[in-house]
């Protein structure tokens, strides 16, 4: 079963060469091989073209012929010396290049200074609710939207080699960390963290590892794309505020939590239900390249708003089936600062409603709009 997705690379690589990033297993060396005519292919997680490509990185300029307009090399940070010959392709010959990676930690230390001005950048994240005609929530909430858990006959065996893949693959062997049994004990107390306000001492002291530490490997999983920083917007500037960390997926948090039952009623659910709509708000900044950040507003008082974007929307979410007066205050208080132009509570209701100046919406209501392009500015 293949599952079409919102980043299109067709039209951009014909006068550009792409670098795509993204987390492991969102699919991005199906994308590439199901929608772009490539010329030659070099896929590194098979051993003898990395072996070969290692030994002798010169291979890839000899082996381009004249008539080569498209080159794919997938996982191109595990060999990043390729980037070298890469640049000089880019500058001596008309052939573009498409180097896709999932982590930009080893790129941004080495080369990637060197595609500035030279390639395009673009992330694909994990299955959004307008590529699945068959979306149900309950299902995303629980295991998560990365491709082959979502198709798959047992996704709790799917994300159970996930973590283990990450943990091995990405941090192990490309000695991300120094202590991987730190690490792992970090994850699981980020797991519990996620969707909060960061408290690095606090993490720190139920890691068991230095807050400097805890820094360093939140930057990370940032790096590795298993999760985005969302930092505070105040509109007043004594208000401040820690970030909060979202991970990318809501499977991953519940495997590294060995939460197997998600009860719709509770604050797991809660904030599953926040993730995911972090998820759906930044993916399509990202795909339709919006150049706008996903932020939160929280004043000095504590009034909060889960999510603002730009001056034209705020976004409070709510997973209950029943919106409280209450659940608009954040929204209201913010009012008072900037006149945005879209002020909605995200929820469970049945049917959209509109209080005042405020929109009440179902979940499927606004992922429909907000896809649709109907909250743009």
């Amino acid at each position: 079963m293949s599952l079409p997705r919102r980043l299109d690379l067709t039209d951009l690589t014909r006068d550009h060469s792409v670098l795509l990033l993204g987390p492991r297993r969102t699919g991005k060396s199906w994308l590439l091989r199901t929608t772009l005519p490539a010329d030659q292919t070099y896929d590194l997680l098979r051993h003898d073209i990395y072996a070969e490509l290692a030994a002798r990185p010169s291979l890839l300029r000899e082996r381009l012929q004249p008539s080569d307009r498209l080159v794919v090399i997938d996982e191109v940070q595990k060999l990043p010396v390729l980037m070298d010959e890469v640049h000089c392709l880019m500058e001596t010959t008309a052939t573009r290049f498409v180097l896709s990676g999932s982590s930009a930690r080893k790129l941004r230390r080495t080369h990637t200074g060197l595609m500035a001005g030279r390639a395009r950048t673009r992330y694909l994240h994990p299955l959004v609710s307008a590529e699945l005609p068959d979306f149900d929530l309950m299902r995303a909430l629980h295991t998560g939207l990365l491709p082959p858990v979502w198709l798959a006959s047992d996704p709790w065996e799917e994300l159970e080699g996930y973590v283990g893949e990450y943990l091995e693959q990405e941090v192990r062997a490309e000695a991300l960390v120094r202590r991987i049994d730190g690490f792992a004990r970090f994850l699981r107390t980020a797991a519990l963290a996620n969707a909060e306000l960061l408290n690095f001492e606090s993490i720190a002291s139920d890691a068991q590892v230095p807050a400097r530490t805890v820094r360093e490997h939140y930057a990370v999983l940032t790096d590795t794309l298993l999760g985005r920083m969302v930092e505070p917007r105040s509109t007043n500037r004594k208000a401040g505020g820690h970030a909060k960390f979202y991970f990318f997926d809501t499977g991953v948090v519940h495997r590294l939590l060995g939460v197997r039952y998600l009860p719709d009623d509770g604050a797991a659910f809660g904030k599953a239900f926040e993730t995911w709509i972090a998820h759906e708000l930044a993916a399509r900044i990202s795909y339709h390249r919006l150049g706008m950040d996903l932020q939160f507003w929280r004043d000095r008082t504590g009034a909060e708003v889960d999510f603002v974007i730009g001056d034209h929307l705020a976004v409070e979410v709510k997973a209950s089936r029943s919106v409280a007066d209450r659940d608009l205050k954040g929204l209201r208080k913010l009012s008072e600062s900037v006149a945005f132009r879209h002020k909605i509570v995200v929820c469970r209701e049945p049917a959209p409603r509109r209080v005042g100046d405020i929109d009440i919406w179902p979940w499927q209501h606004f992922a429909q709009a907000w896809w649709a392009g109907e909250l743009d500015p």
